[in-house]
């Protein structure tokens, strides 16, 4: 703590990527951690997962969610077995998320380790495992539901509150006061437009902060203004129509259901053949589930609701996953990971990817070192499970399915609002640089990129 005991801010990630978010704030003799993350991507950044946390986990007094996506949480699990025993504080939505998350992240990680001890392409005798299915059991014991708009009491006499962020089910940007100052943090933030989710709660709503944590995953860039659908339609006409297999890899959580409510739409309009689709993920398949659950964070009702449902064939089972491999097309495959960095899309990739008539459509951010970004690139390869796999299918980028405000709608977002300082997150250097410019110029508000490891005082 400073002389003065303001509270202090240390960027522990989600500086310089996209990935890793874990911001620690120090206050009232408490420490806070705002997301507890997974770095994806580059290996450097990969192998910050495998390092010892910065801090003891057992000095945290508690952890506060933005939401569930793994670059935000994912870290959780091992945080738990290595001595975190606090409060893991979250939205209802996010809650029921991360029980369908962490442990299929924790299951993935053991496979993948299995997979390498038997195939011998690690460079470890024995490959473990991140974390264990059990731990992300227990790390699951410790989450505290709290309601939007409720002031939540922490440790050290810090107050938090979420707000509506829109992006997936649950997600919240979150105000944290102590001291007599305030720290804002945006998380990942929804698109005003979005088909799916409902926008995010305006900051200017809220009352004057001290310090803003504002993400720039697309911060110098703005999404184009074309219906999802309308991108969408004329790929699957083309490589449904020579009798192709789709495949579209996609976050479990969020992107797969925004697809589900587009084809449901083009199906239902007569804008696509009428061939099988299929949702391959059980993680989306039970998140799909969960949208009637919480119909306050979503647009979709009535027969859309109802199509999402009853669109594709849910597969569950690891055979009828394998099944999909022999099947040849015309088809729809709908599978995690967004980025191509685990899942079932792997064996579908291996089994089509090196086929003309195919198509590979990219519908989200890529992030840089990613198996995504290295076929948005135009990569004639790819490697999967220790081997080379040959890439001859048509790759395709969406450009307007992103679930993040892009950099105008970050700068709505923030118009209007009374804010010390900003500093720019969660996004790679030219895209936090770029709208830190924007913030300073447009909006009159200090702003900077932090380093990893930096403190700061709120």
């Amino acid at each position: 703590m400073a002389d003065d005991d303001r509270p202090t801010l240390r960027f522990l990630g989600g500086t310089g990527t996209v990935t890793g978010s874990r911001f620690l704030l120090e206050a009232g003799g408490s420490r806070i951690l705002i997301d507890c993350g997974l770095f994806q991507g580059y290996k450097q950044l990969r192998l910050r997962n495998r390092a010892p946390f910065p801090i003891p986990p057992s000095s945290i007094d508690a952890v506060v969610l933005t939401h569930a996506h793994l670059d935000h949480s994912g870290y959780l699990p091992a945080l738990v077995r290595d001595g975190f025993a606090g409060p893991i504080v979250c939205s209802a939505g996010t809650a029921s998320l991360v029980g369908l998350l962490w442990p299929d992240s924790a299951y993935l990680l053991e496979e993948e380790a299995r997979f390498a001890a038997r195939k011998g392409y690690s460079k470890h005798a024995a490959p473990a495992p991140l974390y264990t299915t059990a731990d992300a059991e227990r790390a699951l014991e410790r989450v505290s539901v709290r309601r939007f708009g409720e002031t939540i009491a922490l440790p050290g006499r810090v107050e938090a509150e979420l707000h509506h962020a829109g992006h997936i089910l649950g997600a919240a940007h979150i105000r944290l006061r102590s001291a007599g100052r305030s720290l804002h943090v945006s998380g990942d933030l929804g698109r005003a437009d979005d088909a799916l989710m409902i926008p995010p709660e305006p900051l200017a709503a809220l009352p004057p902060t001290n310090a803003l944590l504002v993400e720039s995953t697309y911060g110098n860039r703005a999404h184009p203004v074309t219906d999802p659908a309308e991108e969408l339609a004329p790929v699957l006409e083309r490589v449904l129509g020579r009798g192709g297999v789709v495949m579209i890899p996609a976050f479990a959580v969020g992107r797969a259901q925004a697809l589900l409510l587009h084809l449901s739409r083009l199906r239902r309009a007569g804008r696509i053949p009428r061939v099988p689709i299929y949702l391959n993920s059980p993680m989306a398949v039970d998140a799909t589930a969960m949208y009637r659950a919480h119909p306050d964070e979503h647009r979709v009702a009535g027969d859309d609701l109802a199509d999402l449902y009853e669109l594709a064939t849910m597969v569950h089972s690891v055979d009828d996953s394998k099944l999909l491999n022999l099947r040849g097309g015309p088809m729809v495959i709908v599978a995690a990971s967004g980025m191509l960095t685990g899942g079932r899309i792997l064996h579908h990739l291996a089994a089509y990817g090196g086929d003309p008539r195919n198509a590979i459509v990219l519908t989200g951010y890529q992030a840089g070192g990613t198996r995504g970004a290295a076929l948005a690139a135009g990569a004639d390869s790819v490697r999967i499970f220790g081997r080379e796999v040959p890439i001859a299918a048509e790759v395709v980028q969406l450009q307007s399915m992103s679930a993040h405000a892009d950099a105008e709608q970050i700068l709505d977002w923030m118009r209007g609002a009374s804010v010390e300082r900003a500093y720019i997150v969660h996004g790679e250097p030219d895209a936090a640089d770029v709208l830190r410019g924007r913030i300073e110029r447009e909006l009159g508000v200090r702003a900077r990129v932090p380093e990893q490891g930096e403190q700061v005082e709120v």
